[in-house]
């Protein structure tokens, strides 16, 4: 399970995007009892998520030309700028170079060679968000992806992530975890895109999940405030209850009961 003891390749931030932050923060404020707090003028509109005065995500308005909400989920890294570089060799690419942002950290945007974005950061005075694995918070991170096999090698090459088969309903799920860190450090999984529950395999996606009390009530919830269901709510054994949604501006993101949650 993901949680806030951070170490290189698992996931320590993530962060949506909106054409419209006022209907992000209506939204996600709804859904999961978030606050949005102001990271101040110099920040171009950038802000926190928080939970009982915790962060659990970040927001940020999107120009006009985008008007596609998404999610991007940050791996941790103790080097930027090899990351990225590290990241295309590894035949990836960079979306946004390494960058410092306000002394707080080190963060770049790239792109795997199946199209999946995401970020890495590497902690300044932010470590990372302040909750996971907790009732509104991140918990489990999926990439969905064409090829599941170059997936691993790539993330492996790039992020020194590790996989590892666990026996699923169906046939095994490639779990992930960070080099060296044993599968108790699990923090996600590789799915092959034709598994896309959306019908949509236009190109691979990583998809984040947030723990809920719920599944059902905040499906409702969802759906009264714009959101669309992607997947029902659907209960697996050993894992617990999901269902995957879409905010009103179509950012992806998946919500779960989980069997061994905290709280």
């Amino acid at each position: 399970m993901l949680t806030t003891r951070f170490v290189n390749g698992a996931p320590n931030w993530l962060d949506v995007g909106s054409p419209d932050i006022d209907s992000a923060i209506s939204f996600y404020g709804g859904l999961f009892g978030w606050q949005f707090q102001s990271a101040g003028p110099e920040a171009g509109g950038y802000g926190f998520f928080q939970l009982d005065g915790k962060t659990v995500t970040g927001g940020m308005p999107l120009p006009p030309e985008h008007d596609a909400s998404a999610w991007t989920v940050y791996f941790q890294s103790q080097d930027a700028e090899a990351t990225a570089k590290a990241v295309e060799q590894a035949h990836g690419a960079v979306l946004f170079q390494p960058m410092d942002v306000m002394g707080e950290g080190h963060m770049a945007i790239l792109r795997d060679p199946a199209g999946a974005a995401f970020g890495i950061w590497q902690p300044g005075r932010t470590k990372g968000v302040d909750v996971a694995g907790e009732p509104g918070s991140l918990t489990w991170v999926e990439l969905y992806t064409p090829d599941v096999a170059a997936a691993a090698a790539f993330y492996n090459a790039s992020l020194g992530l590790e996989t590892s088969a666990a026996p699923m309903p169906g046939g095994d799920y490639t779990c992930l975890n960070p080099s060296g860190a044993g599968e108790d450090a699990m923090f996600g999984g590789v799915v092959p895109l034709d598994f896309d529950p959306t019908g949509a395999a236009s190109g691979a996606y990583w998809l984040a999940y947030f723990e809920v009390t719920d599944v059902d009530a905040t499906v409702a919830k969802a759906l009264e405030t714009g959101g669309k269901v992607v997947m029902p709510a659907t209960s697996m054994e050993g894992v617990g209850r999901i269902a995957q949604l879409t905010d009103p501006h179509g950012a992806r993101f998946a919500i779960i009961k989980s069997e061994t949650a905290q709280g």
